[in-house]
């Protein structure tokens, strides 16, 4: 059924505002919980973050909320928890962590990607927090290291907005929250990210044209929602986890495989790191 009307959502009669307020109602009688304050979609390579933020309050099959689906890339949770956290400053926070993204490349259209970031939105939250999995064009970035994304290319060319939405888009990654990020971890470095349809990996071709325009990192998810999301008001931290070289700069062939295995390898460590970080937020 979740699958069903998650693709309803390209109805054209079909408000997706609308469809996120029904998910956010559903969300808020399911948990328990009334507003969230922070919301955290989970990437590949991230899935053992939420149980190291707090408590968690509830659990969500993600296709039974409306307009949601089950994921269909092996390495995403097919979840989605709230999670109560104490932050640093000792105040309590309540975040929702999406387990369930649906990638551009599904072929459902840009509805359903957004709509995890417009349900976030509609369930009260301030901040988005986007994660992924990604190759990097820098040698020095070895498999396992996390980066800022501090602006992005679309290279699908796509957009959630419709109709005359002009958002502007300056600092569309927002520098407070990249600033306590660092706070967090000083070390971490900022980069490009450049998103291409897929899913078939980028070609070296491809990957050398993003770093003529200024890519530092290649994936296949994360711009169209942050798009959504700044759309709907909210402020956007995005984070990558380098899960191997780009096509051209490895040495050897691409394969998903990889992709689980670094993601595995870095979990511990890059888990630590999203959970201080949101405790922060």
């Amino acid at each position: 059924m979740g699958m069903t009307r998650a693709y309803q959502l390209n109805d054209p009669q079909t408000d997706p505002f609308e469809v996120a307020k029904a998910a956010a109602a559903f969300i808020a009688t399911e948990t328990g919980v009334p507003r969230h304050d922070v919301a955290v979609t989970l990437g590949s390579g991230w899935g053992g973050a939420a149980e190291l933020m707090g408590e968690v309050v509830a659990e969500i099959p993600s296709a039974d909320i409306p307009g949601f689906a089950k994921p269909a890339v092996a390495g995403h949770v097919a979840t989605t928890r709230s999670i109560k956290v104490t932050k640093d400053d000792g105040a309590t926070a309540h975040v929702l962590v999406l387990g369930s993204r649906t990638h551009y490349y599904e072929g459902h259209g840009v509805r359903p990607v957004a709509h995890g970031v417009r349900t976030a939105a509609a369930c009260g939250v301030k901040a988005m927090v986007l994660t992924n999995g990604c190759g990097g064009l820098h040698v020095s970035w070895r498999p396992g290291q996390v980066v800022l994304i501090k602006d992005h290319l679309n290279l699908t060319f796509e957009t959630p907005l419709e109709g005359a939405a002009f958002v502007d888009l300056t600092d569309l990654y927002t520098p407070r929250l990249r600033d306590l990020a660092r706070a967090v971890d000083p070390t971490l470095p900022e980069g490009v990210y450049a998103q291409f349809r897929g899913p078939q990996y980028e070609t070296p071709a491809e990957v050398r044209m993003a770093g003529i325009l200024g890519a530092d990192l290649v994936g296949m998810s994360t711009t169209m929602e942050a798009v959504a999301a700044r759309q709907a008001g909210l402020e956007v931290l995005g984070l990558s986890l380098v899960t191997n070289l780009a096509a051209g700069i490895s040495p050897t062939a691409l394969s998903h495989e990889e992709v689980l295995e670094a993601g595995a390898a870095a979990g511990p460590v890059i888990s630590e790191l999203l959970a201080r970080i949101v405790r922060t937020v």
